[in-house]
């Protein structure tokens, strides 16, 4: 783990939870609540798996079952996240755009649609992000014991 780059970019062995406190800082919080909410809201459905991208991405921790759900990326001081929202995905979003944050919609908005969907990266840096993070992973997928609308 080297302080002079924003990832970790060690290829020898995933970062364990000590690792990642000391490198995300006060970030590290959000990192366990929006595990602890995917594992909440879908127990059973994900096996994480890390995954190295190179000296220059790092390391990455991804949610996977049939297609892509998530992927958290540790930085140094905070994390970020990326979601790929399909078309039929950002439809179902444009349906809940008054209970997401004018910051994150603007941000979302602001996010480059590519062939394979719209690729959403954002850092996850306080409570309303978290909060938001929910609501767009509800996007993606329903949570397990959630009424269908």
């Amino acid at each position: 783990m080297s302080e002079q780059t924003q990832r970790l970019i060690e290829p020898d062995e995933p970062p364990e939870s000590e690792q990642l406190r000391v490198w995300m800082g006060e970030g590290y919080r959000y990192w366990t609540a929006v595990t602890a909410m995917i594992e909440r809201n879908y127990p059973g459905v994900f096996d994480p798996n890390w995954q190295f991208g190179g000296k220059k991405h790092g390391w990455s921790l991804r949610y996977k079952k049939s297609k892509s759900f998530c992927t958290l990326i540790p930085e140094n001081g905070c994390f970020a996240m990326l979601i790929v929202f399909g078309g039929a995905e950002r439809e179902k979003l444009d349906t809940i755009r008054g209970e997401i944050s004018e910051a994150m919609l603007a941000a979302y908005d602001s996010a480059t649609t590519y062939h394979d969907g719209k690729w959403f990266f954002f850092a996850v840096d306080n409570d309303d992000t978290v909060r938001d993070v929910e609501r767009l992973l509800a996007v993606k997928r329903r949570p397990i014991g959630a009424a269908r609308k």
